[in-house]
């Protein structure tokens, strides 16, 4: 991960992702709250119903209110653009393996009659990849990420166990988990990429 070679164009192309993305999120949430009181959040993750499989595609865009939402932002921020430093494409494949298979994941084993919304997946698979990656990569600047993470982050782990009622901690779980073999298996991950953008 070498922060000298970050262009400024690149910088700034960082900047339109993650805002684009939190942008997003905040209008929707807005719209939700303001106009809809809510009726969005029915199109969350619904374990194992064949109508909760849209879910894996949409509940990270979903928050049950602004106060959810606001707590998930700051982390969003952070640990994302920390792994679109390290480059856009693993920002873009780890953000798609956590969404999608770190989805299914609460699709086939969360309880049958709970409902899953919100991007914390998102932020438990960046703290799992970067926390991975400093022990894999083993570069001095990756440990020192992986450190700085863990300080700023580390206690949110907690989040894993079914500590409060009313939090996905599978959510939580399987983005950590999604996120660190994301780390394992990078390499393999963006060959089999390659291989597909050829064909």
């Amino acid at each position: 991960m070498n922060f000298e070679a970050v262009t400024y164009p690149e910088w700034g192309l960082h900047v339109r992702i993650l805002g684009g993305f939190i942008s997003v999120l905040w209008v929707l949430e807005i719209a939700d709250t303001l106009l809809l009181r809510g009726w969005l959040n029915r199109f969350g993750i619904l374990p194992r119903r064949w109508i909760g499989l849209r879910g894996i595609l949409l509940a990270p865009l979903l928050h049950g209110n602004l106060r959810h939402l606001s707590m998930n932002t700051v982390p969003l921020v952070v640990l994302g653009w920390l792994i679109l430093v390290r480059s856009t494409e693993v920002f873009v494949v780890v953000t798609a393996v956590v969404w999608l298979l770190g989805g299914a994941g609460v699709w086939l084993f969360a309880g049958s009659k709970s409902n899953h919304i919100g991007a914390s997946g998102l932020v438990f698979g960046y703290l799992g990849f970067l926390l991975t990656n400093g022990y894999v990569e083993q570069s001095p600047v990756a440990i020192a990420t992986a450190t700085l993470v863990g300080l700023l982050y580390g206690s949110t782990l907690w989040g894993v166990l079914p500590l409060r009622r009313g939090v996905s901690w599978q959510g939580h779980l399987l983005g950590v988990l999604t996120g660190g073999l994301c780390a394992y298996y990078l390499p393999q991950i963006q060959e089999w990429i390659n291989e597909l953008t050829r064909v």
